[in-house]
Formats: structure tokens, C-alpha cells, sequence
């Protein structure tokens, strides 16, 4: 079989203009990037539309497929005659080079074009890190040219969208030299991998440039030496933050290689960050079709959690159908299968990673209180015993299981699911959260790994408690609750697979984020700056004298 890149680049594109008229777009509408990328400029959104949010199964080692079945989703319904818009994240570098590999999907259900999505495409998370890192340099600027402010201790940190381990704990040196007034100094810094970063989360949340601005001012970058926080606008930073980012607002439109529009914005991890495309991606594909199908990053303990109790919230909306993605190799890993025999039957291994998906599928019956699909990414070493005993155990849990075939067939493969999410989404719902947004820091934590995670709970760390008390004495209450923590298991343990019981994460720091407008618990080891596998992507990359990419995926 051809690789995703060879599949992709022999796709013939349709012009983005063409693309743009399904939604009923005028030229007018679109900023043009060349022929197949374009920016929307749409005056007026009316969020109208039935929301699909595709999520999945704590991933393996074997990759579940969660965007290939998005893409393929939104073909089928295309193919069923429906009018309908994909909604996704863009892809951050760091993956793309590391462990992961691209995000635009895979076979015969990608969006492209490919590599220019997986690369630099419209520059958006060029100008994230450049507004990001301008409000560094002037914390710094203002601290070595006296200090005005008296700025004590800064909390905001610089970052890049690439893995560095070596980036992540670092001591910096200003030099004043013979500048009259000023001071040298010393402090402790680190960077924070782009889609991590605190201006991703507020381009992602903002709902207009106006909203854009007023998030980046509220910024906390530090305290004084009153103990006061000290914000982006005080600084006077927050008028060219916004500046930089007056074109990375505006959603991306793009195709599928069926042609099914498709509108690509905003990156944030979803193990480290809230893992959900921007609302104005979201808004503008809820009101240009009649279905909008989107996703959230890594399992539904993560993106799914933060896009139904965060998300959601900000923006007023709630999707119609949720649709959980795994596979028969994904849930053998879960219960304990040999990474090496994954093509071969096994039954037990099964059954026992099953509870993975039946716990994902319980939170979004039970505790969101919406309607639910198993979407499982079909692989030909799949038996028919392993086929039935998903199936069976579907069924049992009340909620219906469509083995899919995006990868090899794109929309047609798709049909089935498509039929299926259709035929839910009719059904009336009401959204429910896992947590009371006006408790404490503390028992939304422990609601949260209690009612989603399936544990007992939570213990923290002085330092975390210490901030808690900080915030909260400062009046700092009713914000939603984004736990950072690894994403291959329910708990903050990554080697504690399938449905844990009987745990407690434990929180070592949380961050006010006044921007963001939330609060992140960082759990168990889980870094803000990721690192490089042993043979990490790039090794695979090339490019030959014509421009022909190999190895990217």
C-alpha cells in the first residue's frame, strides 16, 4: 500500500475557492494562502449546527486513528448527502518530528495538503511562540532597566514548538553592562513546548480579537513583592501581543482528499493543555453546515473531559453524539499483549482491555448524560471472534459499535459510522459536567479523577496547596479545572492500564492561567516541554532534489 504522504500527494486538490462554495463562501470571505489554503474572514458567526466530537480509548503504542476516523466521518456524511464541515487541531511540530508522526490523518481519510498541514502551514503557531516569547523578553527587558513593577518572581515562560528536554530547566543571564540605571541579574527559566502554552489556550478560547486582547492583558506573568500578580497589561505588552496574532485568529480552510471542507486551527495538547481546536474554528463550521465534526486530544479523560467541561462552558455549546475511537490492537495492549504478537488472536488480552473503553463510554452515558458511538478503526488482522466479543460487550454497555474501514476506503468506509452518529445525533440530550464549576480547586480535582478517572481521589503537594490558597484568597474562583497529566492511563501512572482502581493522582503544581481564564493541575510526571524519542521521526524525514517529501506521516 502506498504510504499517507505518496496517497496524499497524488490527490488532486480542488481549488480552496471551490472547496469554500459548499459552505456557501464568497471569495470576499477568504484570505487566500495560494491555491488550496485559505483563511476565513467571516463577520458573523450563528452556531446552529449539529456538533459531533470524535474522541477515544487511552492511546498505545498502536494508535487508535481518533483523526483518520474524524476525516472519514465527515466524508461519509458527505457521501450520505449531508451537508457538513470538519473542525481539527493543527499539528504541532514537536510530534511531527518526535514519536507521533503528522496529524492529518492516515490512508484514504487525510486532509490536505498534507505536508504543508503538518509543517508551517499558515504560520499560526509561528506567531503563537513569537507573541509568547515578546512577552518574555519585555518581562526581562523591564526587570533589568529597574524594575518599576518590582517584580519578584515570574511565573510566564518562554516556548517552542519543537521537543527539547534541554530546554526545559535553564538559568538566564542579563548582562547590563555599562546601561545607565540598569541591573544584571540572574533567574531560573524553562520553555514550554508551543502547544502547551498559555497564548495557544487563549488563541483557542478567544472568541473575537477584541476577546483575543483582553485574555492576552490578563495574563499573570508574576507577583510583586507585595504579593500581588502582575499581568501582560501592566507591561503594556498585551496591544502587540494581539498584533501578532491578528491573522493566526482566523480559522484555516482546507480539504479532505474527497474534497469535504475542512477547517484546521489551534493546537493545544490535550495531556498538558485543554486539547481542543479553537471555539472560532468551532462557531465558524457550526455555522456554515448542517453537522460539524471535531475532536479532542488523546482519551476522553483528557481532550473529551476538557472539551465537555471546559470548552463547552466558554463557548455554549454541547455536542449532539460523542464518538469514542479504538481498535481490537489498541484494547490487546490495554490488557496486557505482547507489542510483538498483536496480530494474533487473543481473546483474554482483549476482554481484559476492554473495561478501557467501557469506562470512556460509561463517562460520556452517565456523567455527561450524551449519546454515544464506538467507532472501532478496523485492521485485517482483526478476527471475527475478536469482532463479536467487541461487539457483544458494546451492546451490553447500552451503546452501538461500528467496526469502520476510513484507512483503506475513505468516506465509503465511513458510511456505516456515518449512518450511525446521524441516527444519534436526532436524539434529544442535555449536557451534565463532571464537576460544580463554583467548588473549590480541590474537589473539582478529586470530582474529576473520581467521576471521569474512576479513582478515590487526589493528594497535593505543599507548593501546590500553598498556590491554591494563593489564588483563592485573591478572589480567584469559579474557573474551570485542566488536569495535565499522562495520557496513557486513566491515572497519573502510565503503566497502570485498562480501568485502574483503587488510585490517587497527586497534583505537585497548579498555575493560575488569568488569560486562559482557568486552572492547571499538573499530575504525576508529565512534562510541559516533551522530549525526543530514542529514533525520533526526523530520522525518516527527507526531501530530494525536486522537492518530494518522503517519511512524513
Amino acid at each position: 500500500m502506498l504510504t499517507d504522504i505518496q496517497i496524499a500527494e497524488s490527490c488532486k486538490l480542488k481549488d480552496v475557492r471551490e472547496i469554500a462554495k459548499k459552505l456557501c463562501l464568497e471569495e470576499d470571505d477568504l484570505e487566500l494562502y495560494g491555491k488550496y489554503k485559505a483563511k476565513i474572514n467571516l463577520k458573523k458567526v450563528n452556531p446552529k449546527s449539529k456538533l459531533v466530537l470524535v474522541t477515544a480509548i487511552n492511546p498505545t503504542a498502536s494508535g487508535e486513528g481518533k483523526t483518520t476516523v474524524s476525516i472519514g466521518l465527515a466524508d461519509g456524511m458527505s457521501k450520505l448527502g449531508k451537508k457538513v464541515c470538519l473542525a481539527l487541531r493543527e499539528p504541532s511540530l514537536g510530534p511531527v518530528f518526535g514519536i507521533k508522526g503528522g496529524a492529518a490523518g492516515g490512508g484514504y481519510a487525510q486532509v490536505v495538503p498534507m505536508a504543508d498541514i503538518n509543517l508551517h502551514f499558515t504560520g499560526d503557531l509561528h506567531a503563537i511562540t513569537s507573541a509568547n516569547n515578546l512577552l518574555c523578553a519585555m518581562i526581562d527587558n523591564h526587570i533589568l532597566r529597574g524594575n518599576e513593577l518590582k517584580i519578584k518572581e515570574v511565573y510566564f515562560r518562554r516556548c517552542m514548538d519543537m521537543n527539547d528536554r534541554a530546554l526545559r530547566d535553564l538559568t538566564i543571564h542579563c548582562n547590563a553592562g555599562n546601561m545607565k540605571g540598569c541591573a544584571s541579574f540572574d533567574r531560573a527559566e524553562g520553555f514550554e513546548i508551543t502547544a502547551a502554552s498559555e497564548v495557544m489556550a487563549i488563541l483557542c478560547l478567544a472568541t473575537d480579537l477584541k476577546d483575543l486582547k483582553k485574555r492576552i492583558g490578563n495574563i499573570v506573568i508574576g507577583i510583586n513583592e507585595s504579593g500581588d500578580y502582575i499581568r501582560a497589561r501592566d507591561l503594556k505588552a498585551d496591544g502587540a501581543m494581539t498584533t501578532l496574532l491578528k491573522d493566526a485568529i482566523k480559522p484555516n480552510l482546507v480539504q479532505t482528499l474527497e474534497g469535504t471542507p475542512a477547517i484546521v486551527h489551534g493546537g493545544p495538547f490535550a495531556n498538558i493543555a485543554h486539547g481542543c481546536n479553537s471555539v472560532r474554528a468551532t462557531y465558524t463550521a457550526m455555522t456554515l453546515a448542517d453537522y460539524a465534526v471535531t475532536e479532542a486530544g488523546f482519551g476522553a479523560d483528557l481532550g473529551a473531559e476538557k472539551f465537555l467541561d471546559t470548552k463547552c462552558r466558554v463557548a455554549g455549546i454541547q455536542p449532539d453524539c460523542v464518538v469514542i475511537v479504538a481498535t481490537v490492537k489498541a484494547l490487546k495492549l490495554h490488557g496486557g499483549a505482547d507489542k510483538t504478537t498483536l496480530t494474533q488472536e487473543n481473546l483474554q488480552a482483549l476482554n481484559d482491555g476492554l473495561p478501557n473503553l467501557l469506562k470512556h463510554v460509561e463517562n460520556i452515558q452517565n456523567v455527561y448524560k450524551k449519546p454515544v458511538v464506538v467507532a472501532m478503526n478496523r485492521f485485517y488482522t482483526d478476527t471475527q471472534a475478536e469482532i463479536d466479543a467487541v461487539l457483544e460487550a458494546c451492546a451490553n454497555a447500552g451503546v452501538k459499535a461500528v467496526f469502520t474501514d476510513v484507512f483503506l476506503k475513505g468516506g465509503e468506509g465511513g458510511k456505516e459510522l456515518a449512518k450511525a452518529v446521524i441516527e444519534e445525533c436526532d436524539k434529544p440530550s442535555t449536557l451534565h459536567y463532571s464537576y460544580n464549576l463554583n467548588d473549590g480547586v480541590v474537589k473539582k480535582v478529586e470530582d474529576i479523577v473520581k467521576n471521569i478517572y474512576g479513582g478515590e481521589g487526589a493528594t497535593f503537594s505543599d507548593e501546590a496547596l500553598r498556590k491554591i490558597s494563593e489564588m483563592e484568597s485573591k478572589g480567584i474562583t469559579g474557573l474551570p479545572v485542566i488536569i495535565a497529566k499522562t495520557q496513557y492511563s486513566l491515572s497519573d501512572d502510565a503503566k497502570k492500564l485498562a480501568r485502574p482502581t483503587g488510585f490517587k493522582i497527586h497534583v505537585r503544581d497548579v498555575i493560575y492561567k488569568g488569560g486562559a481564564n482557568f486552572i492547571v493541575a499538573v499530575a504525576g510526571e508529565v512534562m510541559l516541554m516533551p522530549g525526543l524519542s530514542k529514533v525520533p521521526c526526523a530520522e525518516h524525514i527527507d526531501i530530494d532534489e525536486n522537492g518530494n517529501i518522503t517519511g512524513l506521516s
